[in-house]
């Protein structure tokens, strides 16, 4: 078997292969620290199994399944994050990704279980992810059920407390459409001020999707 860990952190990463070389026996296990290094090994190597972080340097993890898809389709992937937020669970859940391991739970034992389950076809996700996911489909005022796919977007950026002016200028519209719409989701989420909405993004896990890592920390 073939695994590749596209992980930037050097001693997760580590971690990681050697937890791999014991949970497969035999295995041929290789890593990247960023996404495009990770891209180029996974189309050389052509792995049975991806372990991909989901915030990487250069690219947020969850915007790579498409090419690592056409590169490697018959790879099995298996999202890696410190972080089992709504927003973030709501995104992998909704991907073709066919697992999701918690940094902070998941000991070896459990990522070769991880390992084992989704090469037998099913999909496996942690304790945490299905407590997220069973709350987002119990809560009736959840933003998956309020908010267009549009508005979680703008909701990304409005959490990084950027301005009207900065934000229509990144994407490319007017001032108004941007004011427009931080009124409707603040309507619509029950927000008075923005600092709420800030606050709200943060909570759900809206701001660290798509920010740069130098900007998180």
């Amino acid at each position: 078997m073939k695994i590749v860990v596209i992980e930037d952190h050097a001693l997760m990463r580590d971690l990681l292969l050697r937890a791999c070389h014991e949970a497969v026996a035999g295995a041929v296990v290789s890593g990247a620290a960023d996404a495009e290094a990770g891209l180029k090994l996974c189309r050389r190597q052509k792995p049975d199994v991806i372990l991909l972080d989901l915030a990487l340097p250069d690219r947020d993890g969850l915007d790579l399944l498409d090419e690592l898809g056409t590169a490697c389709p018959k790879s099995k992937i298996i999202g890696l994050s410190g972080y089992s937020d709504e927003y973030t669970i709501y995104r992998v859940l909704g991907s073709p990704m066919h697992g999701f391991v918690d940094k902070n739970d998941h000991t070896s034992a459990q990522l070769a279980t991880a390992i084992q389950t989704v090469m037998a076809g099913e999909r496996y996700f942690s304790a945490r992810a299905k407590a997220a996911w069973a709350s987002l489909r119990s809560d009736p005022a959840s933003f998956d059920k309020i908010l267009s796919a549009r508005e979680q977007d703008l909701l990304r950026l409005f959490g990084r407390g950027l301005g009207n002016d900065v934000i229509a200028a990144e994407e490319n519209l007017s001032e108004l459409t941007v004011r427009n719409h931080r009124c409707r989701i603040m309507a619509k989420l029950g927000l008075r001020t923005s600092a709420e909405l800030i606050s709200y993004a943060f909570e759900k896990g809206f701001v660290r999707v798509g920010t740069p890592k130098a900007a998180r920390a």
